[in-house]
């Protein structure tokens, strides 16, 4: 939400009312924690953070078109982290919490590229969720050497299965890096999962809804071969 009220001319109406920062950082966290809040109350147990930003943040090409020359991806990070653990600071402790971080999945196309690794010691080592679900379907989302970052007590859904075509992976390619990836995370704290959703927008993916089943069940049986 921050990232889109200062993207452009949108910045110069944000100071109009909030000339001081930290007073806007203040109620953005506020408006989602007490959302937050009431979805729990409604009966929410597992929340999942949808947060793409991050994973833009790491391509400097797009964010250069995203905030100009000037920007400092290091501040950037401090002021996305400190947003996000505010608004999920004295949360009940049954609430389980997740984030999903992808390039972008709109009507099978992406906004940006680049592994995690300029956000990884900010997003993986401080951000207070339980679980990572991270894109890892192709080579834009990079290697999985970032993970070296996720504390022992985290856990991480690699995204190995695309949603974005129809193509059916290879099993055998997928629990090979599935084998890769615990070099930096133990096996019993990752999961697998498909990269992003099937439907992020309206206009969903190309895929047929067969397609989207084959996916699953593949995933479904990859899962209970590693990790049965």
């Amino acid at each position: 939400m921050y990232a889109e009220l200062v993207r452009g001319d949108n910045e110069d109406y944000v100071n109009k009312f909030y000339p001081e920062r930290q007073a806007l950082f203040q109620d953005i966290a506020a408006a989602y924690h007490q959302t937050i809040l009431k979805l729990y109350d409604l009966g929410c147990r597992d929340l999942k953070i949808d947060d793409c930003t991050w994973a833009k943040l790491c391509d400097a090409n797009f964010w250069k078109t995203m905030a100009g020359e000037g920007y400092n991806r290091e501040e950037l990070k401090e002021t996305y982290l400190r947003l996000n653990n505010l608004a999920l600071e004295n949360l009940p402790e049954d609430l389980r919490l997740s984030t999903h971080v992808c390039r972008g999945n709109y009507h099978s196309t992406w906004a940006a590229s680049g592994g995690y690794e300029p956000i990884a010691d900010t997003l993986f080592a401080k951000e207070n969720v339980e679980n990572f679900y991270l894109e890892f379907d192709d080579e834009r989302s990079g290697d999985f050497k970032p993970l070296r970052f996720v504390p022992k007590d985290k856990k991480v859904a690699l995204g190995l299965l695309t949603s974005k075509n129809a193509i059916l992976e290879n099993k055998e390619v997928i629990i090979n890096r599935i084998k890769e990836a615990t070099e930096y995370v133990d096996l019993e704290r990752l999961s697998l999962s498909p990269q992003c959703g099937f439907a992020s927008t309206e206009e969903g993916n190309i895929l047929t809804e067969e397609d989207q089943w084959k996916k699953i069940k593949l995933i479904k049986e990859i899962s209970q071969e590693v990790w049965a």
